[in-house]
């Protein structure tokens, strides 16, 4: 089984465009299991309209909560929370939820253990069911923190359903930029795939993105995407890519077809056989040929 992430150095780039083509191509010829990573944005299940077949809660990260009865109104706990997150009153004081980082400090400090640390209920995770196949997904809650924790359930869910039903392909829709939800996206990766626009920070984005994976040991992949709206920006692209020795698989033209497909929630391969899905088509062929030839040394 080979582990193909999806990613691109900034948001906006057109990356789960790419991925819900690639997924609707690669279901053609492979069992295929996929998981959208970007869990603060998740938005592939908008183009490959899922079942879903579960839902359960994500927990993460702790709460203080202040019992008024026993509170002293003492004025300890405010001494030590580093984050303004207690809120004097007159007979008991209180907890500001979005102000709390969970450190437990005023828990510990508590003279009257009147404090108490509750798991917070920070989002869900869904396993729901396309038409090319599982995919695993979630919703983090605004405000909310732990998404590389959440990145990484969702992956190992697609994961584990792919070692077990024999499937050829995790493919990741990860999430934008190089924070920790896209190190937990690249975690055990084969191959990363980066989604790049022509743009004057282009090849700025792509060199951050690819140090990232470079650092890990991920082998790049790169495609450009809406190309032929600054043919100068992409060939400076493709130069960074020659210089770095990584793989051009392909230009992707702009097309209006892009967004009329997503407003039917198509991928857009599936949706017209215009210049964008030929040039998608090679995309997947060029992935394919250099990532998926031999997978006999899949993990």
């Amino acid at each position: 089984m080979k582990q193909l992430v999806i990613l691109s150095g900034k948001g906006g780039t057109g990356k789960t465009t790419v991925a819900a083509a690639l997924a609707h191509l690669a279901s053609r010829e492979l069992a295929v299991v996929l998981a959208d990573a970007d869990v603060d944005a998740a938005n592939l299940e908008l183009v490959l309209d899922p079942d879903k077949l579960e839902t359960h809660d994500f927990m993460s990260g702790q709460l203080a909560i202040i019992d008024p009865e026993p509170c002293s109104a003492c004025g300890v706990c405010a001494e030590v929370c580093r984050f303004d997150a207690v809120i004097p009153g007159g007979e008991a004081y209180r907890i500001d939820s979005l102000a709390c980082e969970g450190c437990a400090a005023c828990f510990y400090q508590c003279p009257d253990e009147a404090i108490r640390m509750e798991e917070q209920h920070a989002g869900q995770w869904f396993r729901s069911d396309t038409r090319f196949g599982p995919l695993f997904h979630a919703h983090l809650f605004a405000g909310q923190e732990n998404s590389g924790k959440l990145v990484t359930l969702v992956k190992q869910q697609g994961r584990l359903l792919a070692l077990d039903t024999g499937a050829a392909l995790l493919l990741v829709d990860g999430p934008p930029g190089i924070g920790c939800p896209v190190i937990s996206a690249s975690a055990g990766a084969d191959m990363a795939l980066h989604v790049v626009e022509p743009t004057v920070s282009g090849v700025h984005d792509l060199a951050r993105i690819m140090a990232t994976t470079d650092h890990f040991g991920v082998p790049s992949l790169v495609v450009i995407n809406k190309a032929d709206l600054n043919p100068a920006r992409a060939d400076e692209i493709a130069a960074f890519c020659a210089e770095r020795e990584a793989a051009l698989v392909g230009r992707i033209p702009y097309d209006d077809a892009v967004t009329e497909a997503m407003v039917q929630g198509r991928p857009v391969t599936a949706y017209t056989d215009g210049p964008v899905t030929e040039a998608l088509r090679n995309v997947w062929e060029q992935v394919k040929r250099r990532f998926l030839a031999d997978r006999s040394g899949g993990k």
